[in-house]
């Protein structure tokens, strides 16, 4: 098979393409949470005290509906999860201290992402999120989790490889521009995103996935076969991917059974008025209610290397 070159794509663009993919696959690694500590968070079971995948999960739904409540972008979603499973596979966290680092996890993808008109402020994300937090906590849980992550949260995900990806395929085939959808490509990723297993696998692949699920369905031997370049472009080997691509099947058929809550089947319809919002849960963010949160103590280096708690 002909290797994926710059030849093969449109001149100049052609090029800019594949030094950007390149540079994606480059960092990817990077910025991917650390396996052994979601390991960790997988194998725990429900309990009040640790963390479980079902709180995980429920609090990337509970981000998923914060962004779409304040109309942020698919970008502001992925990055917020990003942030979150990188501090959670980095430390130990309690339950109690979760909506407050999902909170701030969102305003600080917030900050990278969108426009200035579109951030929301800090106050109005605790009363909609009603987080049982304050500013002070939210403004301090943002400096632990910048820290921690050594202020490297503008991150590599799977949605700039899907972009990059649904951009080469556009200057390649000579279908219809608009039989390959990304915004249905975008809400599967986003459906993916609510499962913890996926935040272990390669942006990379998830992303290759989701877009090699979508081109079957459409029947296209041409934009198969492009993607069977990006494939080996991207050195993706067929275990890797066949292994990522089933577990990706199995969650789209379940978010697209009757019996799923699909994340982008209708905007969110508890719209309230600013006044309302100003007065709603007044308690919530005027009286707080976490405790101090402590930090330090690491964990032991067979479970987590160079992991702290909260």
């Amino acid at each position: 098979m002909k290797d994926l070159g710059a030849e093969h794509l449109a001149g100049r663009e052609g090029v800019q393409l594949l030094g950007l993919l390149n540079l994606y696959l480059e960092q990817e690694e990077r910025f991917q949470p650390r396996e052994k500590g979601l390991s960790l968070i997988e194998a725990t079971p429900e309990n009040d005290n640790t963390l479980c995948p079902g709180l995980r999960n429920a609090k990337v739904e509970d981000l998923r509906s914060l962004a779409n409540f304040f109309g942020s972008c698919t970008e502001t979603f992925v990055l917020a999860v990003n942030i979150l499973d990188r501090f959670l596979a980095l430390m130990k966290v309690k339950p109690k201290h979760l909506s407050c680092i999902g909170v701030c996890s969102f305003l600080l993808a917030a900050r990278i992402v969108e426009e200035d008109c579109n951030i929301p402020s800090t106050h109005d994300v605790i009363r909609i999120s009603q987080c049982k937090c304050t500013a002070s906590d939210i403004k301090r849980m943002e400096k632990i989790i910048s820290e921690k992550l050594h202020y490297e949260l503008e991150a590599t995900t799977a949605l700039n490889f899907l972009h990059l990806y649904h951009t080469i395929i556009l200057c390649h085939t000579s279908e219809r521009k608009e039989i390959l959808s990304l915004d249905k490509l975008e809400a599967q990723l986003k459906a993916c995103n609510c499962r913890l297993v996926f935040s272990k696998a390669k942006p990379s692949v998830l992303a290759l996935c989701l877009l090699n699920l979508e081109v079957e369905t459409l029947k296209s031997v041409e934009l198969l076969e492009i993607l069977l370049l990006v494939k080996k472009h991207s050195k993706i080997n067929d275990t890797e991917f066949f292994y990522w691509r089933e577990l990706v099947s199995k969650c789209l058929a379940e978010y697209s059974s009757p019996e799923c809550c699909k994340p982008d089947l209708k905007k969110l319809v508890w719209i309230v008025s600013r006044r309302t919002a100003q007065n709603l849960h007044n308690s919530y963010y005027s009286v707080p209610e976490l405790p101090t949160i402590p930090e330090g103590g690491c964990f032991d280096e067979s479970e987590r290397d160079g992991a702290g708690q909260l």
